[in-house]
């Protein structure tokens, strides 16, 4: 047997195996992940009625909001405020980062705060429906809802698609500029020959889209891989240490400080060791680069104590500042998010055409012994 012939079947047996394992679980992630792009839109289609509210005279602070949810949930990890950007008619809506010392859950949760009269709208957490059905997707999605091993389990899924992209150009290395070209013809006798030139044709299109969607997916998520995070996870959140400094305050000062920077995300400290933070995009830069830039703010003291701009950042972090962006396709507008939704698909596509191709070699096989 030839170097060729024996590295085409090697790559065929890693590929055939990756795709047995991780395929149930890839055709998940790719129908939630498509579900998702369009996430705010679908969550105010639904709760339109609940999320909209009536101007009053008056906003209550974000201060007074903020230690509203402290008391309410008395030991947080953080809170993040998702929409401070959002409509004057919009409720706020804020994740609670929390922790129950139990790797089993992944402990996110969520409320939809009216700011002119301060009632919770809604209010829960991720791992069931109370707070609806696309923010328990959201969750899912991150980790199958199976806690800290669903979210390691997502985050090495990532890393085996990326070698079944490249094993399958391993594969596939004489068709791919053919089907690139439309120089492949489909053919049509049966299924075996449709989903042979189906899993070729989607897989070398979709080659690209994968590896930039898996990777990112894997790169953010590459925490899950540390064994101290795990062990951090083991540990209740403690008791919530609140800012001395009103977080109005803190909010002005940081817009201050970095005037031109539209605000996407806020975060709220409840633990010691954390800080206010303001992020976002400045007016003349692409929505690609998510959070980008930021300000912190020494919730003690009230000081600035780090200002970061994207444009003097090392390439690098300018590189990884639009991994969010590009796995969520948050960057575009309704034609791009319409692409991911059916790009998001071809994962599962790939898996199905996939199992077909493999039950066929394997019947082939049977019939020869």
């Amino acid at each position: 047997m030839s170097g060729k012939k024996r590295i085409t079947k090697l790559a065929f047996a890693l590929h055939s195996w990756m795709g047995m394992f991780t395929g149930v679980f890839l055709l998940l992630l790719g129908l939630s992940g498509s579900v998702l792009v369009f996430k705010e839109e679908l969550d105010y289609a639904v709760n339109k009625e609940l999320l909209n509210i009536k101007l009053g005279e008056k906003k209550h602070s974000l201060d007074d909001i903020y230690r509203m949810i402290c008391e309410r949930h008395p030991n947080l990890a953080g809170i993040a405020w998702l929409n401070p950007d959002a409509p004057t008619h919009r409720a706020y809506e804020f994740r609670l980062y929390q922790n129950d010392g139990q790797l089993r859950t992944y402990d996110l949760g969520m409320m939809s705060i009216n700011p002119y009269n301060g009632k919770v709208l809604r209010e829960g957490n991720l791992t069931d429906l109370s707070t609806g059905a696309l923010h328990w997707l959201v969750q899912f999605h991150w980790c199958f809802q199976l806690g800290i091993p669903g979210l390691l389990l997502a985050t090495i899924l990532g890393l085996t698609m990326i070698l079944s992209v490249i094993t399958g150009l391993v594969i596939y290395r004489k068709y791919v500029w053919k089907v690139l070209l439309f120089r492949v013809k489909f053919k049509w006798r049966n299924r075996w020959t449709i989903s042979s030139a189906l899993h070729r044709s989607v897989g070398v299109w979709a080659m690209v889209f994968n590896i930039v969607l898996f990777f990112t997916g894997f790169w953010m998520n590459m925490f899950s891989m540390q064994p101290s995070y795990w062990a951090k996870q083991t540990v209740s959140a403690p008791k919530n240490v609140l800012a001395v400094q009103s977080i109005d305050s803190m909010l002005l000062t940081a817009k201050q400080t970095f005037p031109d920077l539209l605000v996407r995300n806020i975060y709220l400290p409840t633990q010691p060791d954390k800080n206010f933070r303001i992020s976002g995009v400045l007016k003349d830069q692409s929505a690609i680069f998510y959070n980008g830039n930021s300000v912190s703010v020494d919730p003690q003291s009230g000081e600035v104590i780090d200002v970061q701009r994207l444009a003097v950042q090392p390439l690098f972090d300018r590189i990884t500042a639009t991994f969010f962006p590009l796995h969520t396709g948050s960057f575009g507008h309704t034609i791009v998010k319409i692409c991911y939704v059916i790009l998001g698909l071809l994962p599962g596509i790939l898996s199905v055409t996939g199992v077909v191709l493999w039950w066929r070699k394997r019947r082939s096989y049977r019939k020869k012994r």
